[in-house]
């Protein structure tokens, strides 16, 4: 699990964003502040894998809280999220090593990319980190597993299909014990069944699901579906 802290100095802001967060499989907001102070002192008591970072503090510029975080020796890993789209504010999180820099306002989709390709970043490392860095090959893949593309930020659903649904369903089988039949999709979100199989083969199809067989006695084998981990 990836430990998340939420900072932004508008508490409406901060409530949504952790919100957002606790949507994502395999992240859990840890902590949230909503001043420079409250991070650094968040980030110095628990273990903080990832800050999602507004840059308008009120003690200080997230830019400045990152530095210091630094000063200090705090390798967390930053997303910038805030309002300041200035380039000079973006060459600075560039150089002061944030990982993504997301633009207020913004989409859960948009941000569930870059939460989802830093989580490919934490597999990778972990990958090659485990027999060390052997040559360019595994430096690219290090690198390569921050990218999003532009097409993958937003993906585009089918007709008749809509994201809280679609998050909904999500949100259903990563919770589950075990792998669900369309019929207990349907049952535990209120759909029909076919509405259910509809977006269940739509996400198999775009590799966010697992799809089993369950075989019976008699008659056709059951598909039964299961999260897939980012």
């Amino acid at each position: 699990m990836i430990d998340v802290l939420v900072v932004d100095d508008d508490f409406r802001v901060a409530e949504i964003n952790a919100k957002y967060v606790g949507k994502v499989p395999g992240f859990r907001v840890a902590a949230r502040a909503h001043s420079a102070a409250q991070a650094l002192a968040a980030v110095e008591r628990d273990p903080i894998d990832l800050v999602l970072l507004d840059h308008y503090l009120p003690d200080r510029t997230g830019l400045e809280l990152v530095h210091r975080m630094r000063e200090r020796g705090h390798g967390t890993d930053v997303i910038m999220i805030t309002a300041a789209g200035d380039v000079a504010t973006v060459q600075a999180a560039m150089r002061l090593g944030a990982l993504h820099y997301l633009v207020k306002p913004f989409t859960f989709a948009a941000l569930r990319t870059r939460l989802d390709s830093y989580a490919a970043l934490r597999r990778t490392v972990d990958r090659v980190g485990g027999r060390g860095v052997t040559g360019q090959e595994q430096v690219d893949r290090i690198f390569g597993a921050l990218r999003t593309a532009p097409a993958a930020a937003s993906p585009r659903l089918p007709t008749g299909h809509s994201e809280p649904t679609t998050d909904l369903i999500c949100e259903v089988l990563h919770r589950a014990e075990h792998p669900l039949s369309a019929h207990e999709v349907a049952a535990r979100t209120g759909l029909s069944r076919s509405t259910a199989q509809r977006y269940l083969r739509h996400l198999e199809q775009a590799g966010r699901l697992r799809l089993s067989l369950k075989y019976g006695d008699t008659g056709r084998p059951e598909h039964r579906y299961a999260w897939v981990a980012p």
